[in-house]
């Protein structure tokens, strides 16, 4: 097959819809179909194979790592260059709606995918007031697809009560060879902890922006004592994080990236994300792989990845001590957490990037299979 790709956010960009991105794209390739990836210009022109179609943009006010790239007629004249057999629209916001209205000029099939879940953001960034009109939005823009492929069953639920249709869950994917438990490192730990590999080390990765609620982590750290926290990533909330978590054992370690990545994971005691806007939460997986038990957020679509008890622990996002309490409780209880060690990395070793990929190769079928049926008299 050959796929045109529009989305909002590609590499050189790290984030969970990247990572979800690139690995697909990786497969889409080695399984023989050709991808074109039309998304922000990030200086790359071809990644695993793919072309890379970068289109100018600006930053976003409120989240300069995002930038709007604008449609152009260049991307009408590369799509007719290309010859998709269809379009998969990834989040459509700006750049999507390029996507959305070629496939209807070329008369294409259309998927769309809906990763990031932004009605639910806009209450962090102050504009809680527009989430009717997203919601709105969104609908207007997926309804156009013949199918819309969420993350988890959570988001097909809500997607589904706001209106949207023809929806189907894409599985979960992880690089279980990349992120492994035998990667665990004591170097590793002592720059986690800055020289204290001795004592509890708290771990959140991802993105540092006001949406993933990392400040109620700093309760948690202060309940355990010796612990230390380690956030590895960067964003645009990160100076003020550093105020917040000012006078606390926190390292604010920036990007790591793959082994060392996957060393972070494997090297502390507990991954914690508080994040209540997931519309899946992949590097929970990344952290079970590597065998990191988890404490998150009962909410989104966490609970698909996480069974409380079994290979981490949930908490209600809106009870503090919840999370304080099952923190406690995995630092504390050292053969429970082992135990959730080896059920955390048994849950991931299910969910490998080829099998997802497979899948998302159905769901192309089925819109390729439904545009060839003959119409009713």
């Amino acid at each position: 097959m050959r796929i045109a790709l529009f989305t909002e956010t590609f590499l050189p960009k790290v984030d969970g819809i990247v990572t979800r991105l690139k690995h697909t794209v990786d497969h889409l390739q080695r399984q023989g179909n050709q991808v074109l990836v039309f998304s922000p210009e990030g200086g790359l022109t071809e990644y695993r194979g793919a072309k890379i179609h970068g289109v100018s943009g600006f930053p976003l006010p409120l989240y300069p790592e995002l930038k709007l790239a604008l449609p152009r007629p260049s991307i009408g004249e590369a799509l007719e260059s290309f010859q998709p057999d269809l379009v998969h629209v990834v989040n459509p916001a700006v750049l999507g709606l390029a996507g959305i209205y070629y496939s209807k000029t070329l008369d294409l099939p259309l998927v769309a995918s809906y990763h990031t879940h932004l009605p639910k953001y806009l209450e962090h960034y102050g504009l809680g007031m527009l989430e009717g009109l997203m919601w709105e939005l969104i609908k207007a823009m997926h309804n156009k697809a013949q199918i819309n492929l969420v993350t988890s069953t959570a988001m097909k639920s809500e997607l589904s009560e706001h209106g949207v249709e023809n929806i189907e869950v894409w599985q979960r994917g992880v690089d279980t060879e990349l992120f492994r438990p035998e990667l665990a490192s004591a170097e590793m730990r002592d720059r986690l902890s800055q020289g204290h590999p001795e004592a509890p080390l708290l771990l959140y990765i991802g993105r540092l922006s006001a949406e993933k609620e990392i400040d109620r982590i700093k309760p948690v750290l202060q309940a355990i004592p010796g612990a230390r926290l380690a956030l590895v990533g960067d964003g645009p909330y990160r100076a003020e994080l550093e105020a917040h978590f000012a006078e606390t054992p926190t390292n604010f370690v920036g990007y790591l990236g793959g082994e060392d990545l996957a060393s972070a994971y494997a090297s502390a005691d507990a991954f914690v994300f508080p994040s209540r806007t997931e519309t899946l939460g992949l590097v929970l997986l990344e952290a079970m792989a590597a065998g990191c038990p988890v404490v998150a957020a009962n909410s989104g679509g966490i609970p698909d990845i996480v069974t409380d008890g079994v290979n981490g622990f949930l908490f209600d996002p809106l009870d503090e001590a919840g999370a304080i309490n099952a923190t406690r409780r995995l630092i504390e209880a050292k053969d429970e957490r082992e135990l959730m060690r080896r059920n955390a990395v048994a849950e991931a070793e299910q969910w490998g990037w080829a099998a997802a990929t497979r899948q998302l190769q159905q769901f192309y079928r089925q819109v390729l299979a439904q545009r060839s049926l003959p119409m009713a008299a």
